[in-house]
Order: structure tokens, then sequence, then C-alpha cells
């Protein structure tokens, strides 16, 4: 009898999850849709949830050992229990796996609820994720004794053995009927998310690293855009509803650490919200964006997003570092679904808030945000003769010099990398007033239009000249460049600086000789590293010239921004702080006496940050004063 009843719970509880699963769905495709191949990701699921989502989960061991103890010793009970139903498999070795697998469960429950009862994490959302830990105690313990008892033969009275089936019956219940609005609804729909995920490539199994905004059709019939939760792609909603709400994209967020309304563990929340008709935020038990109180945010899914369910200041205070999307376990792309909702904004009510309204108005006059002649871009070099590749149609390396080249500040670096150019006896141009801004700005704004008519025309320029790459140092526009250019016709290696010097350094074109003895920690651009992965190469360019580097807390891949993406310093969204004196204070705490930067943006929001601070150094800076000519 206890076997019947154990398995027949579990059975129907788990029918009841896959029919609440089925109801989650209809939300899912109420959405636009979307090319998948479902194929190729469920082929895929497995490595990408044992490879790539632990590569996520790792960073924490004690979680990703709770999580494998936990989660191994869950699914392997789920999988005997239902066995039990058939007399022949009632034998004492199946109750000892299951015995086996609800002891590795009840393992990883303890740290469970050691993490939330005695840790107690700030970023976690309480509510109905407080009771996860009991749960899970007595799904395994209950289930565990009785599985003991019939493994010995079942001495123990069926009275006691059914209360205890009974005890662990709500916790399965708890468990599996979580997947709808639980704390275990990632188990589903993060299997779901990772089948048919809006970036395959950005996967092991896929191409590499994916951080491309896909182009927006201008052309179509219908809004530009997304103003409701069911302007999103199918595939985009199941992604949110995938999120646990585990609160790593909140400490990760420059935003949130600097007390602007942004938390992007609630904005994927109030997205998730939105999709319920008549739907508000007062049952959300996680940290709201900071300054704003819960209760307000309301919404549906034909209503718009913006304004009901989220402020405007909360979309406008991301700076698209893409840090959220780097730490989330579940692979949720946070900074694709506030584009989204920029590109309505923006395109369709030209509701862009602050300076950048402005800016973009600029940007299409001029072709550069500035709003300064292109003639001009030049007159800082006008000692260095720079060469114009339209007097020479061809060369070796293409200088992007980026619309740094306005900005007094940058154009120090600039010069400063044009003289290793030279004493390295390079063959390159740059394109003079012929070099439009690459879009990176409007593109970050929402204006897609602005940036695809830059981009084309960019394009065509480059397409008349003969070169073997282009080098930038600028990573923002290298980014752009490298990949964001190719739908519209430009495939050609684009290098940053710093990778450049260090192979100029270790061919033996530029030599040290003034070796930098100073303390010198680098600070990571976001555009660099996060978006294309190159961490490495400053770091080896630093210790090439003999600084003596140390690490922030916060560094590579995993480095914390500058508050300079994004169009974020344009749309003068206010908190507690400036996430650039945020980012002072990690390089502070190093000890070290110059903040070494390799992006113009980042000079000039470190540069900006007042009181006692380290110098900031542009890479190029300091290694132009470490090296000389070979003779």
């Amino acid at each position: 009898m206890i076997a019947s009843t154990l398995s027949a719970i579990v059975i129907i509880t788990l029918a009841s999850g896959l029919a609440l699963a089925l109801v989650q769905a209809r939300r899912w495709r109420a959405g636009r849709a979307a090319d998948v191949d479902l194929i190729a990701g469920l082929k895929a699921l497995p490595r990408r949830y044992l490879v790539d989502v632990h590569d996520v989960v790792e960073r924490k061991p004690f979680n990703s050992r709770f999580h494998a103890l936990t989660a191994g010793g869950f699914l392997a009970s789920l999988a005997l229990i239902p066995l039990l139903a058939i007399p022949a498999f009632r034998h004492w070795t199946v109750w000892g796996l299951l015995s086996l697998a609800l002891v590795a469960m009840l393992a990883g429950s303890l740290m469970v609820g050691w993490r939330r009862r005695v840790e107690k994490p700030a970023e976690l959302s309480k509510g109905r994720f407080s009771r996860l830990p009991f749960a899970l105690l007595a799904y395994a313990t209950a289930f565990l004794v009785v599985a003991l008892d019939q493994t010995a033969g079942g001495v123990l009275p069926w009275q006691l053995s059914l209360a205890l089936v009974l005890v662990g019956a709500w916790g399965c219940a708890e468990l599996v009927l979580g997947v709808w609005k639980g704390p275990l609804k990632h188990a589903v729909h993060g299997a779901l998310h990772l089948i048919a995920h809006p970036r395959p490539e950005r996967f092991h199994d896929g191409l590499g690293r994916d951080t491309a905004l896909r182009p927006l059709n201008l052309e179509t019939n219908g809004k530009l855009g997304a103003e409701r939760p069911l302007d999103f792609d199918w595939n985009r909603l199941l992604g949110f509803d995938a999120c646990v709400q585990c609160g790593r994209c909140e400490t990760a967020c420059p935003a949130y650490a600097a007390g602007l309304p942004l938390n992007p563990k609630k904005l994927i929340q109030d997205l998730v919200t939105g999709l319920e008709d008549g739907a508000d935020d007062s049952s959300y038990a996680g940290n709201n964006h900071p300054g704003r109180p819960l209760g307000l945010a309301h919404g549906s899914p034909g209503q718009p997003v913006i304004g009901p369910m989220i402020h405007p200041d909360t979309l406008w205070a991301c700076t698209t570092c893409r840090a959220c999307v780097q730490e989330c376990p579940m692979m949720i792309e946070h900074v694709d679904a506030v584009i989204d909702l920029r590109r309505f904004q923006t395109l369709e009510l030209g509701a862009t808030p602050g300076k950048a309204a402005g800016v973009l108005e600029e940007l299409k006059a001029t072709d550069n945000p500035g709003g300064q002649p292109l003639s001009r871009r030049l007159d800082w070099a006008v000692d260095l003769s720079l060469p114009i590749l339209a007097d020479q149609d061809r060369c070796d390396v293409l200088l992007w010099l980026g619309d740094g080249a306005f900005d007094l500040r940058t154009q120090r670096s600039l010069r400063a990398l044009v003289l290793l150019l030279r004493r390295a006896g390079i063959d390159f141009a740059v394109l003079g007033p012929e070099e439009l801004d690459c879009g990176d700005v409007a593109r970050r704004l929402g204006d897609e239009a602005t940036f695809q008519d830059l981009a084309r025309r960019n394009v065509s320029t480059l397409r008349r000249y003969a070169f073997s790459r282009i080098v930038t140092a600028d990573p923002h526009a290298l980014h752009t460049l490298r990949h964001e250019y190719k739908p519209f016709g430009l495939d050609v290696p684009v290098i940053h600086h710093t990778a450049f010097l260090l192979d100029l350094l270790q061919a033996g074109k530029l030599t040290v000789t003034a070796a930098n003895g100073t303390s010198v920690t680098y600070h990571d651009p976001c555009y660099l590293g996060r978006y294309n992965g190159e961490i490495d190469a400053p770091r080896a360019l630093l210790d090439a010239i003999g600084v003596e580097r140390v690490e922030m807390e916060r560094s590579g891949l995993r480095s914390s921004c500058c508050g300079g993406g994004g169009g974020a310093p344009l749309t003068d969204v206010a908190g507690k702080r400036r996430i650039p004196d945020v980012r002072m204070d990690h390089a502070r705490a190093t000890g070290a006496a110059t903040v070494a930067v390799a992006c113009p943006n980042c000079a000039l929001m470190l540069e900006g940050v007042v009181g006692s601070r380290p110098q900031v150094a542009e890479i190029a800076e300091l290694v132009l004063a470490a090296t000389e000519s070979p003779k």
C-alpha cells in the first residue's frame, strides 16, 4: 500500500506540474514569432545545462554543490518513485537506490536551508522562496525514512509510514507545482529557455561569444521595438519566466550599486508580472528598483510596459554593460529586453530623456554626436600630418579614430597611439572627414534608424579602399565595426589597440627602454571584456612594460562598469551615487597609484571622479613612456 500511495502521489503531482507548464506555454506563444531551431536546441540541451549553466553556477562553489546534490537527488527520486507502481520493482534494490538519492538530496537541502535561513544574502527573494528549504527537507526526510524502512522490510506501523508519505507529498507538491510560480519553476522553464534560446551562438556548442544586437526591420508595417509584453518574441517571454530570482544580476549591476532606480532582477520580474491580466507587483518579495516603492507597478499583456509597469528612469539607467547577463545562471538576456523597449520609446514615441534627444538630433544633422564638423576631426593632429586614406587608396592598417578625436582628453591618448605606430614603422592611414560616427550611441539609445543609416554609409566608404585590418582605441567602435556591421556588408579584422601594441612589442618593433615600475590596476572596459572577450592582451601589455599590476576585486569578464556605456551619461538618471565613483572605490581599495584604462569613455568617466584618487592613464600613454624606436 505504501509503495502504491507513494508512486501515485508523485505521478499525479508530476502530471499536474506538466499541465501547469502547458498553461505557461500559452502565455509565451502569445508573443511575436521567432525563428527557433528546436531540434538543434533539444540536442544541445544536455551540454548547455551541464556545461554552460554549470560554469556560471560554479562561480559560487557552495551553491554549485547544493544544486548538484539537491537537483540530482530530486530528479533521481522522481525517476525511481514511479517505478514502485509496478509490483516487480518493489524490491529492496530499488528502495535502496531511492534511499541513496534522497540522502544526497537531504544533504543539499540542509545546505539550502543554511544559505536561506542562516546566511540570508540580501539579493535572494523571500516570500514563497522562503518555503523552499522546508519543502526540500519535508520531501527528502519523509521519503527517506519510508525508503529506508521499506529497504529493511517494512518495520514501521503503516499509519506512521502513511503520515510520512503525506508529509513528503506536501513537499513534492510544493516543489513540482512550483514550476508555475514557485522557486523551482526554472527547472522546467530554464530547460525550455535553453532549448529555444534567442542567442544559441553564445553557448559552447555554438559559434562563440554572441553579443551583437540584431538589426531591426525598419520596413515592417508593425510597431518598432517592444511596447507591451506581447511585443517581445515568444522565446524571450519564455526566457523571462526562467528567472529564479537568485539575485546574481542584482549584485553585479553597477546602476543598482550606485543607487540608480534599476534592479535587473526586478526588471525581469516586472516583465513576467506583465504577462498576467490585471497583475501588480504586490507579491514580489525581493529588492525593488532603488528609490521606488513596491505596489505601484501594474499591467497586463496588452498594456504598455513603460509607465504602468516600469518607470522610464529604470529603463534609461542601464549602461548596457551586460554584467547582469554575464552573471545570470539561466542565461537570460536582460540587455536585449532593455534595447527592445528603448527602440519603441525612441522610434515610436520620441521619448528619449535628458540630453540624449538633443545628441541624437546632432548626430542626424552632423554625423557625430557632438555636432562638430567632420572636417575638424583631425585638428588635434595638424602637426602629425596623418596620412589620409583617400589620398593613397590603400594601406596596411586603417586607424579608426572615433568621436573621441573631438575630445581633448582622448586626443592625448590618440597622439600616443599615433606616435607608437610611427615608431614601429606601421603603414597606416585614417579616413579623416570621411569617418562618420559608428552609431553605437544611437543604437544603444534605441535609435536603430540612425544607426543603420550610419552603418550603411560607413560600410560604403570602407569598401572603396584597400586595407588589411582596422585598429581602434575605442572598444565601442571595435564592437560595432567587428560585429554589428557584418549584416551591412563589412567583414574585415578589427583589432583593439592593446592587442595590436602587444603584437608590436612581441615582434620587436617596439622596445621597452624605461620599465614603468609603478603600481597599476587595470579597469576592463565592458565593450572590450564582456562584449568581445578581450581581457588578456591589455594585461600582457602592462606586464610587458614592467608595471606592478594589481587586480581589482571585480575584474576581467566580471569587471564593474565605469558608467559611460549605453548612453547613460546622456540620459541623466540620478542615483544615490555616480557609477564612476563606485568604480573608483574599487580602484582605491587596491592601493595602486594608477588606473590604466583602454577606452575613451572609461578615461573620461574615471577622470571625472573628484577627491583623492589614483591617476588615470590610457594604456597607449603608458606604453609610449616606456618605449622608444628600435635602433
